[in-house]
């Protein structure tokens, strides 16, 4: 398990963007394999966190409103620590950075924010999706590849805490291949989602 924090914006590339407030708000995390957190999980957590099929299905099915997506920024910058690290990245490189709210009807239930590499066609399809489900692309690819599920807890006044847009209980990511694409996808459960849901808050 490894702490990481996001470099001052003023060390950021030429090209990066001021950083976002989705960016400012992911900036500690503890990732860790997913088994880590199942006996602090409730069984309903883990069916949602541990899940390796279309999360967007799964809130689709959930949700009682209409299900859409809003984008909340996009844009070059330069990934977190971790986010580099995870895609092979050196530091000083820049990549595309989209970051999506998965709404039920007016109600966050799921914050994303999506990373690839500037040389890939993954970033050609993350800077035309829009308000389109990243999901609903991804899993449609025959050859897909996940890595293994990463989590996070978020815990009030401790490390791991994510204000703003990360406003939640869990995060988790994993890295999707398809032949020549690769994409970091981190995803954090928010409260409106537990609130909707009936999901435990603690455990």
């Amino acid at each position: 398990m490894e702490l990481f924090r996001v470099p001052p914006a003023r060390h950021c590339h030429a090209l990066c963007h001021a950083l976002s407030p989705a960016e400012r708000s992911w900036r500690w995390v503890r990732w860790s394999p997913a088994a880590v957190h199942r006996p602090r999980m409730s069984a309903d957590w883990w069916q949602w966190v541990a899940s390796t099929d279309s999360l967007t299905a799964r809130l689709i099915a959930a949700s009682e409103r209409p299900f859409r997506v809003k984008l909340m920024h996009q844009g070059v910058e330069r990934p977190r620590r971790d986010e580099a690290r995870a895609l092979g990245l050196a530091l000083t490189e820049v990549a595309w950075v989209r970051e999506v709210m998965l709404m039920s009807g007016d109600r966050p239930w799921v914050s994303a924010r999506s990373i690839a590499p500037l040389d890939r066609i993954g970033c050609r399809r993350l800077r035309t999706l829009g308000e389109r489900s990243l999901g609903s692309w991804l899993f449609a690819q025959p050859d897909l590849a996940r890595d293994p599920i990463e989590v996070a807890r978020v815990s009030p006044g401790g490390e791991g805490l994510c204000e703003g847009l990360c406003d939640g209980l869990w995060l988790r990511r994993s890295r999707f291949r398809h032949g020549g694409i690769q994409l970091l996808v981190q995803e954090c459960f928010r409260y409106e989602m537990a609130e909707d849901l009936g999901l435990s808050v603690t455990r």
